[in-house]
């Protein structure tokens, strides 16, 4: 049996600022079994083509600004000198996202750098994703796909066509794809695969709600799956090593060095926190060992030169960090780390900055032990004060989540929270502020009073009953009206790169890239 081809699509909208790593795995496990395989990051393109896009008449004095400056602003974030100036920095984003805002708002939707909505259709309705589909032609990006997709056809048809939907902020353009697609080869073979798609399959009793449409969603890794439907075989467990951006064309996204992403692993090694998708979905763990992982670093250095790496790990293995000690990955890198003992060590962390780590993204999530015990984080509040410490000495940025409202929390344990970020807001560089969201089928919801989050058959998330009275509006109002008010607090969330967030934060950090 001849292989069949394959077309694999990332769909607007997600930010521009790296290639779709989920992607590059993919084609690099294909293209070894000789699959004709070629990658489209359709967010990225139809991004710079709406930027792109004639002016039409501008009513107010900032949108015809933004307009006038959209080549130059995009070229200035591309440029490591614009990172040396956060207002000018900030002022480009904005700029930029006034032009999408203005292309959305023609449209009928609500479109920024990071996100799509639309008044109408929600991402978590099937009936709504399929109605996506039957009015394609009313996408802002329609004329941008479109062409694309019939360049790429007439270039030779695809046997398969895959769709990568990892963000509810590519759902309702991915379907609108998929009619597009469906309109103009109805004998192909269309998958959909992702971080969303997985979850939407761990749903109870959902199954494929897009029959007629969509011929498959995969769960998990999709390697062995694509490359069965391309060959007929059965390959064994996708290894984590291997990535492919050959065809992404790396020096057009917006950052001022090429970035890669890359996952050393899949799955979270630690898997013991409560209301974790990860735990409630029942992810294997799986991983290269370190040396290997390195090896695999090394040699895509040289194939597809960058100046940053960018860690899609849950969480970094400490088996990993302890390797690329004695064995740098070769370029400048950040990821997300538990928040262990190994970070308040002085000389391990050290040698961790000499690796090239720049950033560190914590999950510290709170400043009160008994809700850091009742979410099962493993860490306790004095241990992650050194952590900051010691990072923050060795010149490591720091950008720390924390999370409010759940369950365990109320307004004074709230307020220790307050109270640990302005008593170490010196050694803190950025911050990530989120309201809890309760993991519809996670194992903790049962023991909890729910209702309806989102109306819809994918909704993955359920409104709860607060056993504290802790509800979202209260912790709206204190994040509102007590914790951003603080001079430090307020500075440290004025350091946030609009839109771009955590993905830019490292170009903002002291040590240059």
């Amino acid at each position: 049996m001849k292989n069949k081809s394959i077309l694999l699509i990332h769909p607007p909208v997600a930010k521009p600022g790296e290639p779709p790593a989920g992607l590059a795995k993919l084609a690099a496990a294909l293209r070894a079994r000789s699959i004709d395989c070629r990658t489209w990051d359709a967010s990225l393109d139809g991004i710079l083509g709406l930027l792109a896009k004639p002016a039409a008449d501008a009513t107010d004095t900032w949108t015809r600004r933004a307009l006038a400056h959209r080549r130059e602003n995009t070229d200035a974030l591309r440029s490591i000198s614009l990172y040396g100036n956060r207002d000018r920095y900030k002022r480009a984003v904005m700029d930029l996202n006034r032009v999408l805002h203005a292309a959305g708002k023609s449209a009928g939707v609500t479109l920024s750098l990071a996100n799509y909505t639309h008044p109408d259709l929600s991402p978590v309705r099937s009936g709504d994703l399929i109605r996506a589909a039957e009015t394609f032609r009313g996408n802002p990006f329609f004329p941008i796909f479109s062409s694309r997709l019939e360049e790429l056809f007439k270039e030779r048809e695809p046997h398969v066509v895959g769709l990568s939907i990892n963000f509810m902020s590519q759902a309702l353009c991915a379907f609108a794809m998929i009619g597009c697609i469906r309109s103009m080869l109805p004998e192909a073979t269309i998958v959909c695969g992702g971080g969303l798609v997985t979850s939407w399959l761990n749903i109870p009793g959902l199954g494929n709600p897009f029959h007629g449409l969509v011929d498959e969603l995969v769960s998990g890794p999709g390697e062995a799956r694509l490359i069965s439907l391309c060959t007929g075989s059965r390959p064994g467990a996708p290894s984590t090593t291997g990535y492919d951006f050959s065809d992404m064309g790396m020096d057009r996204y917006l950052s001022p060095v090429p970035v890669r992403p890359y996952a050393a692993s899949r799955g979270c090694w630690w898997k013991k926190c409560a209301f974790c998708p990860e735990t409630a979905e029942n992810a294997p763990y799986r991983c290269e060992d370190a040396a290997t992982t390195i090896d695999d670093l090394l040699r895509l250095n040289a194939r597809f030169p960058a100046g940053l790496i960018h860690f899609l790990d849950n969480a970094l293995s400490p088996r990993l960090l302890e390797e690329m000690t004695g064995r740098p990955p070769g370029l400048p890198w950040y990821g997300f780390a538990r928040v262990t003992r190994h970070f308040a060590d002085v000389d391990f962390v050290q040698r961790l900055k000499q690796s090239g780590c720049v950033m560190l993204k914590l999950g510290i999530e709170s400043g009160d032990q008994q809700v850091l015990n009742a979410l099962g984080k493993g860490i306790d509040s004095e241990m992650a004060a050194s952590v900051l410490h010691t990072l923050h000495q060795a010149g490591i940025a720091t950008y720390v989540y924390l999370l409010f409202g759940t369950p365990a929390e109320d307004e004074s344990r709230a307020r220790r929270t307050l109270d640990f970020t302005l008593a170490h807001s010196g050694a803190i560089d950025f911050l990530n502020l989120a309201v809890f969201n309760l993991p519809a089928h996670s194992r903790e919801a049962a023991q909890l009073e729910t209702l309806d989050f989102y109306e819809g058959d994918l909704s993955l998330y359920r409104e709860f009953v607060h056993p504290g009275g802790w509800n979202r509006d209260r912790v709206r109002r204190f994040l509102t009206r007590e914790f951003k008010k603080p001079a430090p607090i307020r500075r440290i969330l004025n350091n946030d790169p609009p839109f771009f967030t955590s993905n830019h934060a490292p170009f903002f950090h002291s040590t240059p890239i």
